[in-house]
């Protein structure tokens, strides 16, 4: 009966919203890829979703908070600034490009709602310094109505998509990484099964791709785990390999993203493992965002910002004749 109750209680794709979103901009999305930004606005242009981005909007913190340089109070209270921006800005749904964002923004604003003394705690702070317009309220935001994943929007819009595709994948072997800060943080709030996830498959798939929808390790994380790529980066990389054998070994083409934190771990260390381990991977990396823009006619690199990469997808665009 527990098992029962908490499926029924996982997000459903008509719960999605297209408007009022507020695009939360992602430091890691700006500083590595920032063609997934481009993407997601060029796709979200064409399919007819609301949104805003708002330059008053700030960092998350979430590498800082997950690598022990920002102490909870302060990202809780980073994040309840950036709730108010959404609000008085009218565009009230957060709507991450980052699965770290969209982590952080859940729980905080959880933790918001739940713990008074935390909340008072940072709404004095606000009002000491004259910031009336930051102070938070109980429920001010709803940690599972008011939060989004970009990758669901696309999701929740995939008819229209299929409506605007210019570009057939058919044939394209691509497998999906799922990000561990969306479907294993707040496993509830997933869409479809958190065990065997499936945004990006279903949204490659309506792009004309062959979406490898199971594959050993898949749901192994990417390896980089913030501080451990640093500190522990023999076993970071060790891990990062184990996934790239394995998609290799089903003969993946093209794997698809949702975080730039796992796009940095595969794209920027996949040269890396092939030196140091002396091997050679035959696949390319893109965002789900980038990769829709790609099948929708978006230029591949003013729009999907492929120069950026470090695995190179000029033969991956030839090939399908993109260029």
């Amino acid at each position: 009966m527990k098992i029962k109750a908490e499926t029924s209680a996982l997000k459903a794709i008509e719960s999605i919203p297209d408007s009022q979103l507020l695009l939360f901009k992602s430091c890691m999305v700006g500083q590595e890829y920032p063609g997934v930004e481009t993407s997601t606005r060029y796709v979200f242009d064409r399919i007819g979703v609301d949104y805003c981005i708002n330059d008053e909007q700030s960092c998350c913190t979430g590498i800082g908070h997950y690598t022990d340089i920002f102490e909870g109070l302060t990202t809780i209270a980073i994040a309840a600034r950036n709730f108010a921006v959404a609000r008085r800005c009218g565009y009230p749904n957060i709507t991450c490009l980052c699965s770290t964002c969209y982590a952080i923004n859940k729980e905080a604003c959880e933790v918001l709602n739940t713990n008074t003394e935390v909340r008072e705690r940072i709404n004095a702070i606000f009002r000491e310094q004259g910031l009336e317009n930051l102070v938070y309220e109980k429920d001010d935001m709803n940690p599972r109505t008011n939060f989004y994943h970009a990758v669901e929007i696309l999701l929740s819009k995939v008819n229209e998509i299929k409506k605007q595709k210019k570009f057939d994948f058919s044939g394209t072997k691509a497998a999906a990484h799922h990000a561990c800060h969306y479907y294993k943080v707040k496993y509830l709030d997933v869409l479809g099964n958190p065990e065997n996830p499936q945004l990006i498959d279903t949204i490659a798939a309506v792009c004309g791709a062959d979406p490898v929808r199971w594959y050993e390790d898949r749901t192994l994380t990417c390896g980089m785990g913030f501080s451990q790529l640093h500190l522990n980066k023999d076993t970071s990389l060790q891990v990062t390999k184990t996934k790239l054998d394995s998609l290799q070994k089903a003969g993946v083409e093209l794997m698809i993203h949702m975080c730039p934190n796992c796009h940095i771990q595969y794209d920027r260390y996949q040269p890396v493992i092939e030196e140091e381990f002396d091997v050679k991977y035959d696949m390319v990396h893109m965002n789900i965002a980038q990769f829709v823009a790609l099948s929708m006619g978006a230029d591949p690199y003013k729009v999907c910002g492929f120069q950026t990469h470090s695995v190179p997808l000029e033969e991956f665009l030839e090939i399908h004749g993109i260029i």
